[in-house]
């Protein structure tokens, strides 16, 4: 019943799938994602093709350093779109590169502190090169950790919260004082092999200060001074105003309250009896152009004007 089964076989080369275009990377995010072997770390709360994305950038920035798909996905994280390397994975990507004498990282204590150190030498150009990154380094850059719980910005849910601190700062302060000073030490002396691609770590810290929030509380903010208040806008005219705009001439200049009265005055002086004193009146409309032009207190003194030539057109018909 089983003669046509095919025999199983050993030896042969294991081989590594290799995509070569951008569409087999995707089909390859694609696998990976509906696996579930996908690291958290690396796709976060994304999906579908979202998520595929993110494993397909993980692999093509593996692939320029030489890292094979499925060690990219082991090596690489992104982080607001910038693909970074795990600490292990800067030491592996170097090492692989064939031009390392040694490499040696570590963690010693000096006077009640840790100091951690990185120290490697190129074969191909004898380079060499020793960086160390202390306790008091990251103090004076605030990355340590001594809190049990700390206040976390959320991202997903768009606010801060206190959470048990899971910092790699707080948990494991001797191999993040290692891998701080590998990174500084490898992409020195190692730039060409990394291209420029820096520590998880170093990624996430730069990350988290562009997104800043301030978890100040209200009652603290109490003293801090207000800005000055915008001046207030000025009041709209009123309906009095808009009126006698409309009813003004085009071009016509400011209203002159002296030349006003003195052209009525002149104008009355040419009447030669009661009637052209009336008529005149009626043309220039003191009391109405007065009261628009706010000069209400004045119509009394056009109507003297007025008064004074109707007395004087009276004494000389009398006489």
């Amino acid at each position: 019943m089983n003669s046509h089964v095919p025999t199983l076989t050993g030896g042969g080369n294991v081989l590594a799938i290799v995509p070569q275009t951008f569409e087999e990377t995707m089909r390859i995010g694609r696998a990976v994602v509906a696996s579930g072997l996908a690291p958290s770390a690396l796709i976060g709360k994304l999906e579908g093709d979202d998520a595929a994305a993110a494993v397909a950038v993980a692999i093509m920035s593996g692939a320029e350093l030489g890292l094979k798909p499925m060690v990219s996905l082991r090596s690489f994280t992104v982080i607001n779109g910038k693909p970074a390397l795990y600490g292990d994975g800067l030491i592996n990507v170097v090492r692989m590169s064939g031009k390392v004498s040694y490499l040696r990282t570590g963690c010693e204590e000096r006077g009640g502190k840790m100091v951690g150190f990185c120290e490697a030498k190129r074969s191909d150009t004898g380079e060499d090169k020793r960086v160390e990154f202390s306790q008091a380094d990251a103090e004076r850059a605030g990355l340590w950790q001594t809190k049990a719980v700390v206040v976390k910005w959320n991202k997903w849910d768009k606010k801060n919260e206190e959470k048990p601190n899971d910092s790699p700062w707080y948990r494991f302060p001797q191999r993040m004082l290692a891998w701080r000073a590998a990174g500084y030490c490898l992409r020195e002396l190692f730039g060409d092999v990394l291209g420029g691609i820096r520590d998880e770590f170093e990624v996430r810290e730069i990350a988290e200060a562009e997104e800043m929030r301030d978890i100040t509380p209200p009652a603290a903010a109490e003293n801090k001074p207000t800005p000055p208040k915008p001046p207030k806008p000025p009041a709209p005219p009123s309906a009095k105003t808009i009126e006698a705009e409309a009813e003004k001439p085009a071009g016509s200049s400011e209203f002159n309250l002296g030349d006003f009265l003195d052209e009525i005055e002149s104008s009355l002086a040419v009447a030669k009896d009661e009637a052209d004193v009336e008529e005149i009146w009626t043309d220039f409309d003191a009391p109405a152009v007065l009261e628009t032009e706010g000069h209400e207190d004045m119509i009394e003194a056009a109507f003297a004007i007025k008064t004074r030539r109707l007395a004087q057109l009276s004494t000389l018909n009398g006489g």
